[in-house]
This record gives C-alpha cells, structure tokens and sequence, in this order.
C-alpha cells in the first residue's frame, strides 16, 4: 500500500472515531444554539468542515476545543443570516406550559429521566425547549457563552480558546448573558427546586384588577 493511501486510510478511520464520540455533543450544542430545525444540518456540515480540515490538526489545542471552534463558528454564520434571524424573531419568546421542570444535573439528565413517569418524561422535554426559546432570544454573543458554560460546562478557559477572545471577554459576556437570562426568565416564571433538584416553573399570571 502506498504512502498516500495509509494516510488517507488513517485519516479515515481517525474521522469515523470522532465522529463517534463527539457527533452525539456537538449535536445537543447546536441545537442549544440555534434549534431543532437548524441542528441537524449544521451539524453535517460541521463535520464536513472537520473531515478536510482533520489532515491539518496539529493537536496544538485540544480536540474537543477544536471540534466546539467549528461549530461555534458555523452556528455564528447561521445566526447572523438575515433569513434565521427572521425566522426566530417570528418564534414565541416564552412558552405556555403550567409546569415543568429541567435536570440541574447536566450530564446526568438521560440518566434521571428513565426514573420518571412517560407523563414527567413529556414535561421534563418540553420545559428544556422551553428555556432553550428563552435563551435563543439572548443576543449571539451572549447566547453562546451562556450555552457553551452553563450547558455545556466548560471553563471560561476553554471558552475563551473556542472563541478566540480574552478570559476577561468571556466573564463579562457571561455576568451580561446570565443577568439578561435570568431577567427573561423571571419576568415570565416563578421558579422554585424540588426534591429531585429539578427546577420547576410556574408561569406568571397577569394581576387581576
């Protein structure tokens, strides 16, 4: 076998790896990002993006990092669309449900999850779509940080080398973007932690005169 082609197969079977590994997590971050609609095929084409520019990796970050760089970048390109950015000032800002809850505890969502009722399973899905619409309402460069610390659970370090801006940037566009969230989110819901450390909203109701 020649030279080129042990290359090309290692490359090859290098990808299909990463694939793997990271397609599952870079799809949950995108449609954090930008939504169900728009996840799917960005996230194809990310890993388009990954499978040319893979030959060029020189592991001089870490790979995660470089993988989160890519879609980063590519969800910024969609958001700044005209078209998505009508798209999504046409969306409902906040949702209608008369409760529900998210999993405070990250990675362990799925694994709570099988524990509920189909009845909780339901509720527990649509209150994350639902404080996903508040949070895609948050200016891009807020969102993203937001999503990439207190969803994703990165270190503002890493933040800083995914979006190739300075630590300080990082913290003062995540206290804006977490003031900003938790100001849309009171503004519509009470808020309150049950015994599963699941928060749980209650929306407002409008004053009665």
């Amino acid at each position: 076998m020649a030279i080129d082609e042990k290359k090309e197969l290692a490359n090859s079977e290098e990808f299909t790896a990463i694939y793997a590994s990271f397609q599952p997590k870079i799809y949950r971050y995108l449609m954090r990002l930008v939504g169900n609609q728009e996840a799917e095929d960005l996230t194809q084409e990310v890993f388009v993006k990954v499978s040319k520019a893979l030959p060029a990796f020189r592991n001089e970050s870490q790979l995660s990092t470089w993988m989160y760089r890519i879609a980063t970048n590519t969800a910024i390109d969609r958001m700044r669309n005209p078209s998505f950015q009508q798209e999504t000032a046409q969306e409902p800002e906040v949702c209608s449900l008369r409760a529900g809850g998210i999993t405070a505890g990250g990675e362990n969502a799925s694994l709570l999850q099988k524990t509920f009722s189909l009845e909780d399973q339901v509720i527990h899905e649509e209150m994350n779509a639902c404080i996903r619409g508040v949070i895609q309402h948050l200016p891009e460069n807020y969102r993203t940080v937001v999503i990439l610390s207190e969803l994703e659970g990165l270190k503002n370090k890493e933040i800083a080398e995914i979006l190739e801006v300075s630590l300080d940037v990082v913290k003062a566009r995540l206290h804006r973007g977490k003031t900003r969230l938790k100001k849309e989110l009171l503004q519509h819901c009470n808020f309150s932690w049950d015994e599963r450390n699941e928060l749980i909203c209650d929306p407002k109701h409008p004053s009665k005169k």
